[in-house]
């Protein structure tokens, strides 16, 4: 059995005196689509990058696979990646990242393992937060980042 909810109010409140002005919701809604959309970059320079520091190679059937996504998936965003200047590849040879994309892996892991970090500070099995870190490092601003951060450290000192 889960953890308890609370009771739902009964007060009667109008929808709209809830929401948040037009302006300040539709930016929240533009920064999540806006992290989506790299989402799928960041991943892929992540695990590129990890695939050439274990393995010395990233092949897209490789990618493909640990992403559990199909080849051509693996082959488009991949072709997506060149585009934007993160990675080259090699007939027969893999794919490779440029130093912009190392540069993005780092800043990516980076952040994945502080949210981590934080998810098993609080109590998160560290299955489940490695699992949830997936998700939400893509979403945390530095602004939430940083507070982090701060969290972490402040604790780690206790």
């Amino acid at each position: 059995m889960g953890p308890a909810v609370p009771p739902v109010s009964r007060r009667k409140v109008s929808p709209l005196a809830e929401l948040p002005a037009e302006l300040v919701q539709a930016r929240r809604f533009g920064k999540t689509r806006s992290a989506q959309s790299t989402a799928i970059l960041e991943d892929y320079v992540e695990l590129i990058a990890d695939l050439l520091s274990g393995t010395g190679e990233a092949r897209p059937t490789d990618i493909a696979r640990r992403l559990g996504v199909s080849h051509a998936t693996a082959i488009k965003t991949i072709a997506r990646l060149k585009k934007a200047g993160l990675a080259t590849s090699r007939p027969y040879r893999g794919v490779f990242l440029t130093e912009q994309g190392q540069a993005l892996a780092a800043r990516s892991h980076a952040r994945h393992r502080l949210v981590v970090d934080l998810l098993r500070a609080v109590g998160v099995p560290s299955e489940a937060a490695e699992a949830d870190a997936e998700g939400m490092e893509h979403h945390c601003s530095e602004t939430t980042l940083k507070a982090f951060a701060q969290f972490l450290s402040s604790n780690s000192d206790s």
